[in-house]
C-alpha cells in the first residue's frame, strides 16, 4: 500500500470506530434505564461503559497522532525541499566558481545524477567525444580527477556544516 493512502486509511477506521462508540454510547443509555424500574447499575453496563470510554479515549488519541503524524510529514517534506534547494545553490556556486559554461553545467549535472557519457551524449543530441571534452573540461576547471573527485567534493562541502539556518527551515 502506498503511504500516501494511509492517512485516508486511518481517517476512514476512525470514522467507523467513531460510529461504533456512538451505538456503544446509545446502548450504555439504553441499557442503563429498564421500563418500569428507571436507572440501574450491572455489572455488565460497567463494563459496557468502561470499554465505550477506552474506546472513545482510544478514538481522540488517535486523531491528536494522525495530526502529530501530518504535521511532521509536511515539516519533514519543507526540509527536504529547502536542502534540495540548498544543494542546487551549493552546486550552482561551485559552477559559477568554476566558470563552466552553460553545456558544462548541462553535462556535469547529468554526471552527478550518475548518467554515463554514452546516456548524456543521447539526453544532448551530442556525440560521447564532445561530451567527454565537456568533461575534461569541467575536471580541469573544478582541479578533480573525475567524477568521484567531483561528487566527494560537493558532497564534502554539504557535510561540513548544516545546509541551512534554523531559521530558513522555519520559515523566515
Amino acid at each position: 500500500m502506498k503511504i500516501e493512502k494511509l492517512p485516508a486509511l486511518v481517517v476512514a477506521l476512525i470514522v467507523i470506530q467513531a460510529l461504533c462508540a456512538m451505538f456503544f454510547v446509545s446502548d450504555v443509555i439504553d441499557d442503563s434505564f429498564a421500563p418500569g424500574i428507571g436507572f440501574r447499575i450491572t455489572f455488565y453496563l460497567v463494563i459496557e461503559a468502561t470499554a465505550t470510554i477506552g474506546l472513545i479515549f482510544g478514538i481522540v488519541f488517535e486523531a491528536l497522532y494522525l495530526k502529530e503524524l501530518l504535521r511532521h510529514s509536511a515539516h519533514m517534506t519543507r526540509n527536504m525541499r529547502v536542502a534540495t534547494g540548498a544543494l542546487s545553490d551549493v552546486i550552482d556556486d561551485y559552477f559559477d566558481e568554476w566558470g563552466l559554461t552553460a553545456a558544462e553545467r548541462d553535462v556535469a549535472l547529468f554526471a552527478i545524477k550518475g548518467l554515463s557519457n554514452t546516456e548524456i551524449a543521447g539526453l544532448r543530441t551530442s556525440s560521447e567525444g564532445t561530451i567527454k571534452a565537456h568533461m575534461n573540461a569541467v575536471f580541469r576547471k573544478a582541479d578533480v580527477s573525475g567524477r568521484n573527485q567531483l561528487i566527494s567534493l560537493l558532497v564534502e562541502d554539504l557535510m561540513a556544516g548544516p545546509l541551512v539556518s534554523d531559521a530558513a527551515l522555519k520559515g523566515n
